[in-house]
């Protein structure tokens, strides 16, 4: 095959990602169904192990959007040798789908996207990176981390173009896969307009609320701290609500157990965030490490009050109000803002929400997110076919 670099042709579009769930699923379903009403031909390969019946509807309801279909496989989160299988069944999709373009999303859909194209021979496509945080996430210097740095560093040689989702993480992979030639842009997710229509909490909901994974990273267990010693202070009895699954889901239950405030804590389970914020009045995110997380954007456009930690790319959604976030791990801090939204009167919390909103509904959309990774990508087959032996690409935002 050889590539064209005409900017207005319909491409041909393969995702490649690890679990169904959560924000870089939806990322993809989004990104997915958007190229494809485009006029784009599009095909996804996901895993076949997680996901459960959500994300079977889900991929059910997309497939026939799809010309290039959609395939699914097991694939572990962690190195396993079934990813031998996962690498063979993604080589098998990419001789077949003849596409433009691989796009790998997170760290085990990176290297399925991205290790084909070490190999002598291998079908000449551009293959783009979107980690979501992924192996950047990583505690830097821990065994895990280098790892999972020296296998990026070895994947950035078969890579075309990175696609960070936010700023923050494209500067972690600068400093941990330097003088990576590949293109590099920032293009940040977003979110349709209809989710921009405010949320109202439910007569019986919560002080709080989270909603998300239930796992060490997303620093839920500083919220439960945080929670008991709220109620210590003042005597409220406030509710939390852990909307989500994961790992740590029984760990939580039992932390919440030991602080006495088991019947403060309620775990409903996974449920899509929109139908979950009515639940709670004020949404927390806790959170140890993030990319650009989904939640904060999804609960900002809601007109939610939010009390979030500054880690990630969080400070990029909050833009001109990222004073107002906090440290992770603080749960003294954690439990003073929760102290001070209570104290807020409605119009208070609402005004706050509303000045927060305004600005994440005119930079975080689901068109803008697509064009700049079309964008991304005819920038990436022009590349390509001019064969340039430039020197590695600054970051731009897109």
């Amino acid at each position: 095959m050889t590539m064209t670099a005409h900017t207005d042709r319909p491409l041909r579009v393969l995702h490649v990602l690890r679990a169904p769930l959560g924000g870089l699923f939806r990322h993809v379903v989004d990104l997915a169904r958007e190229q494809a009403a485009r006029g784009h031909a599009v095909g996804l390969v996901a895993d076949s192990l997680t996901g459960g019946d959500r994300a079977n509807d889900e991929l059910s309801a997309l497939a026939p959007k799809l010309k290039l279909g959609v395939t699914r496989v097991p694939m572990r989160r962690n190195p396993h040798w079934t990813d031998l299988l996962a690498y063979r069944h993604v080589t098998r999709r990419i001789a077949e789908c003849r596409p433009d373009v691989v796009h790998g999303h997170g760290s085990k859909g990176g290297l399925f996207a991205r290790a084909p194209g070490l190999a002598p021979g291998a079908f000449p496509c551009v293959r783009a990176y979107t980690p979501h945080g992924g192996s950047f996430n990583y505690r830097p210097g821990t065994g895990i981390a280098l790892l999972y740095m020296a296998a990026e560093r070895i994947l950035a040689r078969a890579t075309d173009i990175f696609m960070f989702e936010s700023a923050y993480i494209g500067e972690r992979c600068e400093a941990n896969v330097p003088g990576a030639r590949a293109l590099k842009r920032v293009v940040h997710n977003g979110i349709s307009l209809d989710e921009a229509i405010p949320v109202n909490p439910a007569a019986d909901a919560a002080d709080f609320i989270y909603v998300g994974e239930l796992r060490s990273a997303k620093g839920i267990d500083t919220l439960i701290d945080a929670l008991a010693l709220l109620i210590a202070r003042t005597g409220r009895r406030s509710k939390a609500v852990l909307v989500g699954s994961g790992p740590d889901a029984e760990a939580l239950a039992a932390r919440a157990k030991d602080k006495d405030i088991e019947d403060r804590v309620a775990m409903p389970g996974a449920m899509p965030a929109r139908l979950a914020f009515p639940m709670g009045r004020v949404l927390l995110v806790p959170s140890r490490a993030e990319s650009l997380p989904y939640v904060v954007i999804e609960a900002t456009a809601a007109h939610m009050p939010i009390i979030a930690t500054n880690v990630g790319g969080i400070p990029e959604i909050f833009g001109p109000y990222a004073d107002r976030l906090i440290p992770c791990d603080d749960v003294e801090r954690l439990a003073g803002e929760m102290q001070a939204e209570l104290a807020l009167q409605e119009d208070q919390l609402r005004h706050r929400a509303d000045d927060l909103a305004a600005f994440v509904v005119d930079h975080f959309t689901i068109s803008n997110m697509v064009d700049g990774i079309i964008a991304g990508y005819r920038d990436a087959i022009a590349a390509q076919c001019a064969k340039p032996a430039g020197a590695t690409n600054a970051i731009s935002t897109a």
